[in-house]
């Protein structure tokens, strides 16, 4: 059974734009998944930790007959070929790639919690999310409007013109 799952990629360190658009080809190449469509790159100011660049973000909708679980472990087997250490919460990384939504999934195990606990309050998640799925409804959380309402304040701009559907690599 294939499912819609959306992933969330993230860098701010070692060209933090290639490290993006490499990780949205490199989902795409996953086995028993294909990219849907992807966001803009959005520019973001860090979150919990402030010492660092800014972060260049972009969501990508892919479709997957993968497990929620097997596919998060290869999203952490791209972030390591990227070079993604976990020095501490919030520290600066070559890439992060989340699990956001794993088709209309609740649920919760150990290092894997559906929908993402906390990306119903972050700009750089909602914003190129609501590009690619603007009619999107979250589990439990309802629709994108008055969620992006609610980050209103916080710092989301986009650097590029939105990928084509089932493109790869562009910017």
């Amino acid at each position: 059974m294939k499912v819609v799952a959306y992933i969330g990629l993230g860098a701010n360190l070692q060209n933090p734009v290639a490290q993006v658009e490499h990780a949205l080809a490199e989902l795409g190449g996953l086995e028993h998944c294909r990219l849907l469509a992807s966001s803009r790159l959005y520019l973001s100011a860090p979150v919990g930790y402030d010492g660092q660049p800014d972060f260049v973000n972009a969501v990508a909708a892919l479709e997957t007959g993968l497990s929620p679980r097997a596919l998060l472990d290869a999203l952490f087997r791209i972030e390591q070929r990227h070079g993604r250490e976990r020095h501490f919460k919030n520290a600066p990384r070559t890439l992060d790639l989340d699990l956001l939504l794993y088709g209309d999934a609740r649920f919760h195990e150990e290092g894997l919690t559906l929908p993402h606990p906390r990306m119903h309050g972050r700009a750089f998640v909602l914003r190129p999310l609501a590009e690619i799925a603007p009619a999107l409804h979250l589990p439990d959380l309802g629709a994108l409007g008055p969620l992006l309402d609610a980050v209103a304040e916080q710092t989301a701009w986009p650097l590029a013109a939105p990928c084509s559907s089932a493109a790869v690599g562009c910017s």
